[in-house]
């Protein structure tokens, strides 16, 4: 007799034991991390700690654009790999090694206000081997960057930092700081001229945000402005000024924020205090309450100037006619995250044949009472 096969019916109705286990289900594997640009073996990823060329900046080693030129061409080693990449996160217990050394610890943020004379070039090389501010800064000033720039025919306050993190900070436009120019321009000019400059102006297809454009005096065959704005785009006061007819002999900056030119002379550096730093910037204290940063030295001079050789004269009563610190001013110069309203020194007097800026007059709004606000660089907070 033959077997007869089973319906189908039966096989449903097989007991469970009598089936073939099924496998269990497997653990769903997490993503792959990124591979080595070395070797091409998988590492896992880093999603804690900071980008690396954030950590470089940080470091004082360069900006973050260089950072990332110096990735590309493979002088950072991370943990005895040579990278090609920024796409890496780092934390402290990563070992970082920069062209064959190691990566130097973090210092504490540090601002110096520096007065760029003309004719020398914001960068730290010139292709055309122009002369350049690093050529002219001491010799033992620490490795610093230059927040914004200052062009070449440009003088007045330019602001250096050890910190990358502070240079993107103060350069970023949602920043709001206002900064203020002595502008001398060729010409008899008339108040409504300026008109353009207040509404804000296409040239070249560029937009340029309103200025604040202030007229104050005639000299001769020149008239000296005060010019505000809040962006900083190339030449862009030359550029506006030239659409409207007027040609510009000398530009000097007096003010970024709340920073002040003061009465630094032509070639001088100046460190602020750290606490002012952290007031200004709103950085958290150190630990302990206590600051571990070495005091600031006085004002040099030159690129072979020894420390506490510059002038000993501290930054004395501002110039007369200059902005107050009261607070609405301040709110409508400077943003309203400022916590100080500053003062402006004496821009250019003493330069041969530059002539003396206008006094007299406030740079915006109303006159301020005479001699303007106590408090040297800075002016007092405004209270509550």
């Amino acid at each position: 007799m033959s077997k007869k096969t089973p319906p189908a019916s039966a096989k449903r109705n097989t007991p469970s034991a009598a089936r073939p286990k099924a496998k269990p289900p497997t653990a769903p594997r997490g993503p792959k991390g990124p591979q080595s640009p070395a070797t091409g073996d998988a590492r896992p990823a880093s999603p804690e700690g900071d980008r690396i060329a954030k950590v470089l900046s940080r470091a004082g080693v360069a900006s973050r654009r260089e950072a990332e030129r110096m990735i590309a061409e493979g002088r950072v080693v991370v943990n005895g790999t040579t990278i090609d990449s920024p796409a890496l996160n780092v934390s402290g217990s990563d070992r970082i090694v920069v062209d064959g050394k190691p990566l130097p610890t973090a210092e504490a943020p540090r601002l110096w206000l520096y007065y760029k004379p003309n004719g020398l070039v914001t960068s730290n090389s010139d292709e055309k081997g122009r002369k350049t501010i690093f050529d002219a800064l001491p010799e033992d000033l620490p490795r610093v960057m230059t927040v914004g720039r200052l062009d070449l025919n440009s003088e007045g306050l330019l602001l250096l930092t050890n910190d990358g993190g502070i240079k993107r900070q103060l350069e970023l436009p949602s920043t709001g700081w206002l900064r203020r120019y002595r502008v001398r321009i060729n010409g008899r000019p008339q108040d409504h001229q300026f008109e353009p400059l207040r509404k804000g102006m296409v040239i070249d297809g560029e937009q340029f945000q309103p200025m604040i454009v202030s007229l104050d005096r005639q000299q001769g065959a020149n008239a000296w402005l005060t010019i505000g704005l809040r962006e900083g785009k190339n030449r862009e006061i030359r550029r506006a000024l030239a659409d409207i007819g007027f040609s510009v002999n000398r530009l000097m900056r007096i003010s970024y924020g709340p920073f002040q030119l003061g009465t630094l002379k032509e070639g001088e550096v100046e460190e602020l205090r750290p606490r002012v730093v952290r007031d200004q910037l709103g950085l958290a204290a150190p630990e302990g309450g206590e600051d571990t940063t070495k005091k600031p030295q006085r004002p040099t001079r030159g690129p072979r100037k020894a420390p506490g050789k510059g002038p000993a004269k501290g930054p004395g009563k501002p110039a007369q006619g200059q902005p107050g610190g009261r607070a609405q001013e301040q709110r409508a110069q400077y943003g309203p995250n400022s916590r100080s309203s500053g003062t402006a020194g004496k821009a250019g007097a003493g330069k041969p044949g530059g002539g003396k800026p206008p006094s007299g007059k406030p740079s915006f709004g109303k006159p301020a009472a005479k001699g303007g606000a106590k408090g040297g660089r800075f002016g007092k907070k405004p209270q509550g």
